[in-house]
């Protein structure tokens, strides 16, 4: 059936409601958005489904929603009647649609007999994955995109360990779902269904979840006597971090000065070009705030507040936004130094980071006497090996961290944690303060200790409907397209981590030890590396660069040149 019967089906369906069936209507003579909207399927990947908001099979909307529900439900169910007892959290962030989304899929499960636990407020994906474990559900959804813009939404899927589902449950799922055709037909529940299977989540969740934060602090001395006095400004960037963030920093006893404009839940982000923490510019009412009180310090959480983002004051008196790398190896140095200083460092602690994060973390690991370990991009593979080493042992799990602005210290979530992340940056800057010194100073030290890494990544955006295969298609091309040289830095080996093989550069085969992804990673001869692979949440395909030089201005030519040379391989 071609797009335009079915988008024809949808229009004349009964079923359809009044929204969507005006929408539609209002698009009769719009050939490619029609083509866009009806020309595929939204794809649900092991990240869950991200989506433009509006009706059609390709779009975010409550009936690829109910869709992809009644296909968990009928995973639910095949795992029998305790599984389906066990139920599913629920929970959601201030985008467009989110609590629609969220009662849509409630009431999914509910008219399967599962029972469901929806939060009755927005709550950070940290939270969702902290319930998960907490009320030992067998699963959790988190309705959000994340960071995209305003136009987006999405929908998450976390299996019983808190953790985004894993691949190999995400494919039985999928297949579940792929087997109803019928968009429009999930089922409602009876009254009675809702009342008997749809709790709310109990409030000592929430307690509960502030507990364990607080068991993670590091310095309470420097908290108490620099926390009430600090300058640090705090944006929610209009998302569910908020309340959680500026909870916590209270309850450890740091005061942090609040962007009003932005504690709005503001479905338009109007404030923000994206609610992205990454970029400068989504901080600028911080920056400018804290320019105002004279603080140092600028936290930004995106919507579903599992990313953080921070700016600091450099040597010239300037906001700088760092990137995720560094703030990830500025937490890296001052959670092993402090565990060091306490003498509380395990003798087998283990950091774990994704491949395409600095390639700095592996000589700080080494000084610290800390193993580190290497993980494809996705928060669910960190998670994955905290269960691994508290089933077996092995590894005490100090810290894991992403380049895109995730971070994770403690084991009571298994995703990234901006909540906890501010909790530990607050106190980082109450630590370096009652010694005198700067976090911005405390990097260059870093940089002095360990030589400078200028971490850096590019994305080229694709679209249309076959983006996905088009992305695949050049880093399928570049695995048999041999790299000698990227200008002024040999290749040492090549990683096709799509087939779990690293070939050095006298053609020698070994294995990687790794889940498969399609990636192609380079290794140079100086300790640098190239990475290309395509996104799973959005139409771009990413392209990292980590380049260790002895000073910055090195490193800034030398990834210059490195762009060059990578443009043209792609090209």
């Amino acid at each position: 059936m071609n797009f335009s019967n079915i988008y024809e089906n949808w229009l004349n369906d009964g079923r359809l409601s009044e929204e969507a069936k005006a929408e539609l209507e209002s698009l009769k003579d719009n050939k490619k958005e029609i083509e866009y909207r009806f020309g595929a399927e939204l794809e649900f990947g092991t990240a869950g489904m991200r989506g433009i908001i509006g009706y059609g099979t390709n779009m975010m909307n409550v009936y690829t929603v109910k869709r992809a529900t009644a296909g968990l439900a009928e995973f639910i169910k095949s795992l029998g009647e305790r599984a389906m007892k066990r139920g599913v959290v629920i929970s959601y962030d201030t985008r467009l649609k989110s609590d629609e989304f969220a009662l849509a899929a409630a009431e999914v499960l509910s008219a399967n007999n599962i029972r469901v636990y929806l939060f009755g407020e927005v709550h950070p994906v940290p939270m969702l994955s902290f319930a998960v474990r907490n009320l030992k559900t067998v699963a959790g959804i988190m309705i959000t995109a994340s960071h995209n813009p305003k136009q987006y939404n999405g929908y998450k899927v976390y299996g019983a360990d808190g953790a985004q589902m894993s691949p190999e449950d995400t494919a039985v799922v999928v297949d579940f779902i792929k087997g109803n055709e019928d968009y429009l037909g999930a089922p409602s529940p009876t009254d009675e269904q809702r009342r008997k299977y749809i709790k709310k989540v109990p409030s000592s969740v929430d307690r509960k979840y502030y507990k364990e934060l607080k068991k993670l602090t590091l310095s309470k001395r420097a908290v108490k006597a620099c926390g009430k006095d600090l300058k640090l400004v705090y944006t929610p960037v209009h998302g569910s971090g908020y309340i959680p963030v500026t909870t916590i920093l209270k309850k450890i006893g740091v005061k942090a000065t609040v962007v009003e404009a932005q504690t709005v839940k503001d479905t338009d982000f109007s404030t923000v070009e994206v609610p992205n923490p990454e970029y400068k510019e989504t901080l600028s009412m911080g920056i400018a705030l804290a320019q105002k009180i004279g603080a140092t310090v600028v936290f930004g959480t995106d919507p579903d507040s599992d990313r953080l983002g921070v700016a600091v004051k450099n040597a010239e008196g300037e906001f700088e936004a760092l990137s995720g790398n560094q703030v990830g190896i500025l937490l890296l140095d001052y959670i092993l130094t402090r565990l060091k200083e306490e003498g509380t460092l395990p003798k087998n602690a283990a950091v774990v980071k994704s491949f395409v994060t600095t390639g700095m973390a592996k000589a700080m690991c080494r000084q610290f006497g800390t193993e580190l370990f290497e993980v494809p991009v996705g928060f669910k593979f960190i998670g994955e090996k905290i269960k691994l080493w508290e089933r077996d042992r092995s590894h005490t799990f100090v810290f894991g961290f992403e380049e895109s602005c995730g971070y994770l210290r403690g084991t009571h979530a298994r995703d990234k944690d901006a909540v906890v992340a501010s909790m530990l940056c607050a106190e980082m800057v109450c630590y370096y303060t009652s010694v005198n010194k700067t976090v911005y100073q405390r990097l260059m030290e870093i940089y002095d200790t360990y030589g400078y890494v200028l971490d850096c990544n590019v994305s080229i955006p694709f679209s249309g409907l076959n983006a996905m295969s088009e992305m695949n298609a050049v880093v399928d091309r570049l695995k048999t397209e041999p790299v000698k040289k990227f200008d002024i830095y040999g290749v040492d080996a090549m990683r096709d981590y799509s087939k779990n093989i690293r070939i050095d550069a006298d053609g020698n085969t070994s294995e990687i030890g790794s889940p498969l992804t399609n990636c192609v990673y380079y290794e140079l001869e100086n300790g640098s590396f190239i990475c290309v692979r395509p996104s799973g949440t959005e139409p771009k395909l990413k392209i990292y660069f980590s380049v260790k030089a002895h000073h910055k201005a090195d490193a800034e030519a030398a990834l210059e040149k490195m762009k060059t040379a990578v443009n043209k391989l792609i090209k």
